[in-house]
C-alpha cells in the first residue's frame, strides 16, 4: 500500500480496512486478519497496525474476542457508509463546489466528464 503524507498511516490503514468491509471482503462477525498479519501485509510497524485496530474498535467497527482475534461488528458496513456519506456531504462536497465556482465550472460541465 502506498501511503500519502496528508494523513497518519494508522488512519489510512483503518480507512483501507473500512474499504474492505464496504467491498464485502469481511462481513458481520467475520474474523479479519490479525494485527501482525495486517502489519506484514502492508509493510508497516506492528505498533502502527495496533493503533489502526484500536481506532476501529473505538469507532465500533471491529471488536476483539479475547484469544481469537478481531471481528467485524454487526452493522459496521452501514456505520461506515453513514459516516463517509456525512463526511462527503459536510466536508468534501462544499470544497468541490467552492473549487467549481473558482474555476467557473457548472454542474452540467462536470457531469459530462463522469
Amino acid at each position: 500500500m502506498t501511503f500519502s503524507n496528508d494523513k497518519a498511516i494508522y488512519l489510512q490503514m483503518a480507512d483501507r480496512l473500512c474499504d474492505e468491509i464496504l467491498a464485502g471482503n469481511y462481513k458481520d462477525d467475520e474474523r479479519i486478519p490479525s494485527v501482525r498479519d495486517y502489519a506484514v501485509m502492508l509493510e508497516v510497524n506492528i505498533n502502527t497496525a495496533v493503533k489502526a485496530y484500536e481506532e476501529l474498535a473505538r469507532m465500533n467497527i471491529i471488536y476483539n474476542r479475547r484469544g481469537l482475534g478481531y471481528f467485524v461488528t454487526p452493522g459496521a458496513r452501514e456505520e461506515i457508509l453513514r459516516s463517509r456519506r456525512e463526511t462527503f456531504l459536510n466536508e468534501t462536497l462544499p470544497e468541490v463546489f467552492r473549487q467549481m465556482e473558482l474555476l467557473g465550472l457548472d454542474a452540467e460541465e462536470v457531469f459530462k466528464r463522469k
